[in-house]
């Protein structure tokens, strides 16, 4: 389970820096105009907290995988991380249109390629979580 976690610690920290362009990609200058001041702010501060904690995931399963999966702590926060990613699962699922995606190859590939790592990081948490510590 260690390789797994040091896969996924690795994944996460590239995740996080996705997020440095997307307010270019998504025109986020055009796009929030017409939001308020605090509500264009606030778009922009949870992005940045969102891939600085993603980051951090990542960096603790890279770096601390051996304590992840052999301790009682380090299960637990295996556990915290499944549900985390378990819901971001459902929300990949059930949340987001099918209109964003369907018909759209590049679209539709991101959809499968992220529903995909999010099971992915899902199953590794859980398992970590269920496995007996050493």
């Amino acid at each position: 389970m260690e390789l797994h976690l040091k896969i996924i610690g690795i994944l996460l920290m590239v995740l996080a820096f996705v997020h440095i362009p997307f307010p270019k990609y998504f025109k986020w200058k055009e796009e929030l105009k017409s939001l308020s001041l605090i509500n264009r702010q606030m778009m922009k501060v949870h992005t940045f907290f969102i891939a600085l904690m993603v980051f951090l995931m990542g960096l603790l399963s890279f770096s601390q995988a051996d304590l992840l999966v052999s301790t009682e702590l380090g299960q637990i926060v295996s556990l915290g991380m499944a549900v985390f990613w378990g819901v971001r699962l459902v929300f990949q699922l059930f949340i987001y249109s099918t209109k964003l995606w369907r018909g759209k190859v590049f679209e539709t590939t991101m959809h499968v390629l992220f529903t995909a790592l999010w099971v992915y990081i899902s199953i590794v948490y859980v398992v970590v979580y269920f496995s007996p510590s050493v």
